[in-house]
């Protein structure tokens, strides 16, 4: 994520960094290079210029030609400015006073449109509200089928008229039967296209007047750059959107769109999609991804991705385990699956202050040998579990047949586990009895 434009902009702040004090020359040419990477990084020109100017006047004021540090003080600015740029504050979800809430999705085919009103939805759902998909693309093949899946993996139920009936008439019954129902939100998934046309646009100011939805969030692709801007202009002309969720961010090394949709439309990003699983979906805080950009980390986004991916009586039980040494093979696999749900690992790094963008750039969790750490313990007897130092030869043959897997990868994870509790052991000495992992880490 913005890899490409963090590596300019750090780049561009060695200029700074090797001088003591500043002159206003210094900083012009600093700008020239802020903005040459702000334009590869296909920021609307625009945006840039704006950008620029702002910076600019700041950066050759009193707070950065008297001061001791100069160039953390051009940092500064730049973050401050760039979190202006895209909104300050995080821009909630409106939630309608009178249930349903109704949030309709729009944008271009191939967005991530469908995919990403499921997301919603689950996201929603996890914070104790009853979420409707109201299905009324009726164009695409199998569009209906896409979102009706998505809502069996999720446990959300899709309401849908088949393809025969218009979109507008199934928005309208989506809305009533959700009232009478008791569903408080609806997400209605319409139809995109290839390319923007009167016709669709019409349909959606149809469907917009017939269920007065209380959001309409345009769903942006950040790898389409500059086009995003015309775009995101374009729906907001005709429609009046409320918000953007901009998806597969995860690709994105420039950051353009992020940098001028807000700017030019005016309208906030809500949300941003970070990868291809439903629970890939984060709320865009303008200050934490200005502070991502510039490598200056994103801590409070960390500790919210470790607070999903472990609960805390959880947390508590596994502490008392080591503390009393009874740390067993299924602990020890319930943590591989805390770890994989928290995502990516380069996503990860990059909310570490200090960590070099693009550090874990090909890490990735490896599933498959994550699947034979699984199988292999799993295919143990309860008794191996508590106690690996009771299999012998014969068991781990035992093991590896049942698991699929060879002798030498059961010696692996035995190895590997027993590393793990001679560490544990340490800690738990008089003296070294602080939480290993801090409050909600993993204990590798």
């Amino acid at each position: 994520m913005f890899q490409s434009l963090s590596e300019k902009l750090a780049n561009a702040f060695k200029k700074f960094k090797s001088k003591g004090k500043l002159t206003e020359a210094d900083i012009k040419a600093g700008m020239r290079e802020i903005k040459l990477a702000l334009l590869e990084a296909d920021v609307n020109y625009k945006v840039v210029t704006s950008f620029i100017k702002t910076v600019s006047a700041r950066a050759v004021g009193t707070e950065v030609l008297e001061s001791l540090l100069p160039a953390q003080q051009i940092v500064k600015i730049v973050n401050e400015e760039l979190t202006a740029l895209m909104g300050t504050t995080q821009a909630k979800l409106t939630i309608s006073p009178k249930p349903p809430t109704v949030i309709m999705m729009v944008g271009l085919q191939g967005a991530g449109k469908t995919t990403h009103a499921a997301k919603l939805a689950g996201m929603y759902k996890k914070q104790g509200k009853r979420p409707l998909l109201a299905a009324c693309d009726i164009y695409r093949p199998a569009a209906i089928k896409q979102l009706q899946i998505l809502g069996e993996q999720l446990d959300i139920p899709v309401f849908t008229l088949g393809d025969q009936t218009s979109p507008v008439k199934i928005a309208k019954e989506a809305v009533k039967y959700a009232d009478m129902k008791g569903y408080d939100m609806v997400f209605v998934d319409t139809a995109g296209r290839l390319h923007i046309d009167e016709e669709l646009m019409a349909e959606l100011q149809s469907i917009k007047e017939n269920v007065s939805p209380t959001e309409i969030l345009l769903t942006i692709d950040a790898m389409i750059g500059q086009d995003a801007v015309n775009v995101a202009s374009h729906f907001n002309d005709l429609l009046d959107i409320t918000g953007v969720i901009l998806t597969k961010l995860d690709g994105d090394t420039r950051g353009g769109a992020a940098l001028s949709v807000r700017y030019v439309t005016g309208k906030p990003i809500k949300f941003i999609g970070t990868g291809e699983k439903l629970d890939n979906i984060e709320a865009f805080y303008p200050d934490r991804m200005a502070s991502r950009i510039l490598g200056m980390g994103d801590i409070l986004s960390l500790i919210e991705k470790a607070e999903q991916a472990y609960d805390e009586k959880k947390a508590k039980d596994l502490e008392e385990k080591i503390r009393k040494q009874q740390f067993t093979l299924d602990d020890y696999l319930d943590q591989f699956a805390q770890l994989r749900s928290m995502g990516d690992l380069n996503q990860i790094a990059a909310m570490i202050p200090g960590m070099k963008p693009g550090a874990l750039k090909d890490a990735q969790i490896d599933e498959k040998a994550l699947g034979r750490t699984e199988a292999i313990i799993k295919s143990m007897t309860p008794a191996e579990k508590n106690d690996p130092s009771i299999i012998n030869g014969s068991r781990k043959k035992r093991i590896a047949n049942g698991s699929g897997t060879s002798v030498e990868e059961v010696n692996k994870l035995l190895k590997q586990f027993d590393q793990i509790q001679k560490l544990m052991k340490q800690f738990t000495k008089p003296g070294k009895r602080g939480n290993m992992f801090g409050k909600k880490g993993f204990p590798f």
